[in-house]
């Protein structure tokens, strides 16, 4: 079970829950892997929705990491994630609000 209180988010791959959590290591990881200035332009980004499958992807994976999974993007090429793609966005979209919440969830 996932505590939204500590920014976690659950993501279920191939009908295994797993916790998500945007930690600083995975921001940075993101942020690097991304190519932003900042986070706050990848947050505009989705605020704006311009967002692209490769943004959702980095973002599960790095909450995923935060979360304690231990595998990469490419690991979840074949994997089902609960949902869909739309879920994965929701997920990813929601990492993000609760990572520059303060206790507050959505």
């Amino acid at each position: 079970m996932v505590n939204p209180y500590a920014g976690e988010v659950e993501i279920t791959l191939d009908g295994v829950p797993h916790v998500a959590k945007l930690t600083l290591g995975a921001l940075a990881e993101l942020e690097a892997g991304l190519g932003e200035a900042s986070l706050m332009d990848l947050v505009e980004r989705f605020e704006g929705g311009r967002f692209s499958g490769r943004d959702v992807l980095a973002l599960v994976v790095a909450g995923l990491r935060g979360g304690g999974w231990r595998g990469q993007a490419g690991d979840l090429v074949a994997v089902e994630i609960g949902g869909g793609p739309v879920a994965a966005a929701k997920a990813a979209a929601e990492l993000l609000a609760r990572a520059f919440s303060f206790g507050e969830t959505k």
